[in-house]
């Protein structure tokens, strides 16, 4: 996470949600309008740049930083020396961004310690395959069409969710949707899955997270290191 300092920041004040005032009381912000146009764009600048802003937010001293805020609306000089700004500026985005990795590092230990656990235990249940890469997969119903071979498209349905339970996607909204067999299209768990199947067939799989996204995750629906779960119904193999 990098902190971002500039004249965005002014919209931030919306998303911090509570400041102090010369009473030393909370001015909240839960009741601001949100009529008109200017209203709605002010406050969708504010989510914005508060979610930049997420990781400091618990060392962001809200006084000060309105302060701050109120001296380049009025154009008062600075209170403090711009070179002493830009070495704490610095500073505070250095130690912001490494905390924020040592916690994305925590994370990752657990989700893999957890996720190794949840495949040891799944691996023992009947029905349940592991393959040399890893990947567990139960078939639910075997098909009786044609199968990729890896390069084809391929129309299906499948759902993904966490082995919590969470649904992080899913197709079963719409239409089947229509993606690639072929190597480096996809996760790898997910390659390995579809050609596992036959036209008219269904799998559940559980992916180790290294043939998932590994380290880095995706987005923020799935973490580092994290184990996902996939059904997938394949329709029919696209010549």
């Amino acid at each position: 996470m990098t902190v971002r300092i500039g004249a965005a920041l002014l919209a931030t004040s919306i998303a911090l949600g509570a400041c102090s005032t010369p009473d030393g009381s909370s001015a909240s912000f839960d009741n601001a309008a949100l009529d008109s146009n200017d209203q709605k764009a002010s406050y969708g600048i504010g989510l914005n740049v508060g979610q930049q802003l997420s990781d400091a937010s618990e060392r962001l001293d809200r006084a000060a930083f309105m302060r701050g805020i109120e001296d380049a609306l009025q154009g008062n000089d600075p209170d403090i020396e711009p070179a002493e700004l830009q070495t704490v500026l610095q500073q505070f985005g250095q130690e912001i961004e490494a905390a924020a990795q040592a916690d994305r590092s925590r994370e990752a230990e657990d989700n893999l310690a957890e996720g190794q656990t949840f495949l040891a235990e799944n691996g023992q249940r009947d029905g349940v395959v592991t393959t040399e890469s890893g990947l567990q997969y139960e078939m639910l119903r075997e098909g009786d069409g044609a199968s990729p071979a890896g390069g084809e498209d391929v129309r299906l349905h499948y759902r993904g969710s966490l082995i919590d339970g969470t649904e992080f996607d899913s197709s079963y909204e719409g239409d089947p949707v229509v993606f690639s067999s072929a190597p480096g299209r996809l996760i790898p768990g997910f390659t390995e899955a579809l050609l596992l199947l036959s036209e008219g067939g269904q799998i559940r799989v559980w992916i180790p997270s290294d043939i998932a996204y590994g380290p880095n995750g995706s987005g923020g629906a799935i973490g580092p290191n994290q184990t996902l779960i996939f059904d997938i119904e394949l329709f029919d193999v696209v010549e």
